[in-house]
């Protein structure tokens, strides 16, 4: 039984990719999605719970939190559970959680729903990249993942908006309602397409941990981190920087959001391919053309037609590196690849709060215009530890020859 099963996994693995790894796309798709329309839909959300702006805002962080901090537990605590039916259940607590926020009476249910979905969100990346990665030849691992990962960016492009549209139109629960279908469409195309891969043996919590904390390991942790830091330094303030400083209208940003989003989506699927090519070398070659970018960006984003097309330029260096880093990581952690995977998701998220953060201290002390600057700083940084890592690698390779 064993030995049929490895053979289908072999010949699954000789398809370039399969449709299975689409049915993770819809479902990466339907986690942007819950992720990032409460944004537009934030203030519609305050008025109807009777609270602040502000309070509301916290829908946002607290998702945050939940996916940097409990998603690497329930990783931890589901390791032992067959992955597809690790997807499966997932997926029904993400229904579970949009199917709570739609009827939430209150502003607690509705953060607790929130809650929820961020715990299914760094767990099915983590996961989903696994099997993503299992269902290809190893030279294609890189690019199953960007596929897979290609559902985050898309969801920026059109869920993102059409959900937000939804709910202007028809009322913010009208978003949730939306989401959870996407979600039952996901459910149903893993049920039926994500074929019972051979389960390797599950390592013990404690290898898993070991796994984990390898120097090696935290350093492109903290590499992805950084980056994550350096593009929502600039990226969470994109609104004011377009509208104060290039001078845009406030509609325009929508549309340049958009362009933004189809820049993140084929530097998404671009970097997939360079990673499969050459994995570090493409990692810091990624990272060193987005701190160039921001750095120009300095001086674009004076002039509209000059700053539209930097920002494009930047998404899509600043999603490029991803899939690559979500394949490196997971090969530093062998024993533990799903834990690893997450974990990468929560470092992101990490550096995304701290990038925000940093942002606003910059444009309390310093102005708007240093942004860009200091979001390439992050990514230099970035790019600096990369490269010493990749070259003490080298030496080490070099010795044991």
């Amino acid at each position: 039984m064993e030995l049929s099963q490895h053979a289908t996994g072999k010949q699954s693995a000789k398809e370039p990719f399969p449709i299975s790894i689409l049915s993770l796309t819809v479902g990466a798709f339907a986690i942007g999605m819950t992720e990032f329309v409460i944004m537009g839909i934030l203030p519609n959300v305050a008025d109807d719970l009777n609270v602040s702006i502000a309070s509301a805002g916290q829908l946002i962080t607290m998702y945050a939190l939940g996916v940097a901090v409990g998603a690497p537990i329930l990783t931890v605590l589901t390791h032992q559970i067959p992955q597809k039916k690790l997807l499966l259940l997932l997926m029904g607590l993400f229904i579970l959680g949009n199917g709570i926020s739609v009827f939430a009476p209150s502003y607690a249910v509705l953060m607790g729903a929130r809650m929820l979905t961020a715990l299914t969100h760094g767990t099915f990346f983590g996961v989903g990249a696994v099997i993503a990665s299992n269902l290809v030849r190893p030279d294609k691992r890189a690019g199953a993942v960007s596929v897979m990962m290609a559902g985050l960016t898309i969801a920026n492009i059109i869920g993102v908006p059409i959900g937000t549209f939804i709910g202007q139109t028809m009322g913010w629960r009208a978003s949730f309602a939306a989401i959870a279908v996407m979600g039952v469409l996901a459910l149903i195309g893993i049920l039926i397409f994500i074929p019972k891969l051979r389960q390797e043996q599950a390592s013990s919590i404690t290898q898993q941990i070991t796994a984990l904390i390898r120097p090696q390991l935290l350093l492109f942790l903290l590499i992805g981190a950084l980056g994550n830091a350096g593009l929502f330094a600039v990226f969470t303030y994109i609104a004011p920087l377009l509208i104060k400083i290039t001078g845009f209208a406030e509609p325009s940003v929508t549309w340049i959001l958009i362009l933004f989003g189809i820049g993140v989506t084929v530097g998404n699927i671009i970097g997939g391919r360079l990673a499969d090519w050459k994995l570090l070398p493409s990692i810091l070659g990624v990272y060193f053309a987005t701190a160039v970018i921001l750095t120009i960006l300095t001086v674009t984003i004076h002039n509209p037609v000059t700053a539209v097309l930097t920002i494009v330029l930047w998404g899509a260096a600043s999603f490029a590196v991803m899939p690559g880093m979500q394949v490196r990581v997971m090969s530093l952690a062998q024993s533990a690849p799903a834990l690893a995977s997450t974990a990468t998701h929560s470092a992101g998220n990490l550096g995304n709060a701290a990038g925000a953060f940093i942002g606003g201290l910059v444009i309390t002390h310093l102005s708007l215009t240093a942004l860009p600057w200091v979001g390439a700083g992050l990514v230099g940084l970035a790019f600096i530890l990369g490269a010493a890592c990749y070259m003490y690698e080298r030496k080490a390779v070099t010795v044991n020859a």
